[in-house]
């Protein structure tokens, strides 16, 4: 049975041989005292083994969040603007930007997106009808459109319907992901130059959303919430030693586990995303001045 992981750490630690493996490049530094983990896919051959495409994967372990400690939510948001700001291309320093929050907001583990892009200062219209107050400001626009099953559009559609009219520099994609392991959901923000296929992460995979799809950079924003059940069984058996048991054949139909604050956590996780994306994308804001701008 294939480890599901939207986490390219993840993906990379399930390999037997990862140590070996050629044109993969980590590292680990900390930011703000928050653990961060790089992984670098450099070629082609790597990215099939690892089963991610080419590109910069970068994850934010927040358990200091998740444990309450003393300023933990403004040095969460510090350090993901800084990890958001080197993953912005040059072309979008400070040209337009569409920020989507992609997923389901009736659906709590799906609903990291549209909570994160509620928090999204929206200012397009703003340095367009009153550029005296807002000519330093960059433009930027705010969008959930929805799930294929609510709107009957697929995401990807409504996104390059979207591209037309306002034509961003760069596009942030916020989605909920699938990890492998129960102790990195909702502790973990994993960030890629790479961009996004909705649904990938519960087998209901969309269209891509990245440069080749949508014609400019896309910088995915994602956040485990679930874990294959199958996959959580599968690994706690090998550790047991008893990769074969009857009860894991229950798991044949998807299953997906997630945590009992579903509710409490994400609503947290999704302030800090989007507090942070209007910081990356406004460098003269502080978290003090976004909770102003969004009260």
């Amino acid at each position: 049975m294939a480890f599901r992981t939207d986490l390219a750490v993840e993906a990379v630690e399930n390999l037997p041989h990862a140590a070996d493996l050629q044109q993969v490049k980590q590292t680990e530094r900390t930011i703000e005292g928050f653990s961060v983990r790089e992984v670098d896919i450099l070629g082609e051959a790597a990215a099939r083994e690892i089963g991610k495409p080419c590109g910069r994967y970068i994850t934010l372990e927040l358990d200091a969040l998740v444990r309450r400690e003393e300023d933990a939510f403004p040095r969460a948001c510090r350090a993901l603007c800084t990890l958001l700001r080197e993953l912005l291309p040059d072309c979008a320093a400070s040209g337009p930007v569409l920020v989507t929050g992609l997923g389901n907001r009736m659906i709590t583990p799906d609903a990291i997106g549209p909570q994160a892009a509620d928090h999204v200062i929206a200012t397009r219209h703003l340095v367009e009808q009153v550029p005296d107050v807002f000519a330093s400001w960059r433009p930027v626009s705010a969008l959930a459109p929805g799930v294929l099953g609510q709107t009957g559009v697929e995401t990807g559609e409504v996104i390059c319907g979207v591209l037309d009219r306002i034509r961003p520099t760069a596009v942030l994609a916020i989605d909920a992901l699938a990890a492998g392991r129960l102790s990195r959901l909702l502790r973990t923000i994993q960030l890629a130059d790479t961009g996004i296929t909705p649904g990938a992460g519960v087998g209901n995979a969309r269209a891509a959303l990245n440069r080749e799809t949508l014609g400019v950079p896309v910088i995915a924003i994602g956040v485990p919430t679930v874990v294959d059940g199958a996959t959580l069984a599968h690994e706690i058996a090998a550790q047991l030693g008893s990769p074969s048991c009857e009860a894991l054949d229950d798991l044949s139909l998807p299953v997906m586990v997630t945590t009992r604050d579903i509710d409490r956590e994400v609503t947290d996780i999704a302030r800090v995303i989007g507090y942070a994306v209007n910081m990356a994308l406004h460098p003269h804001l502080t978290v003090s001045d976004v909770d102003l701008y969004l009260s």
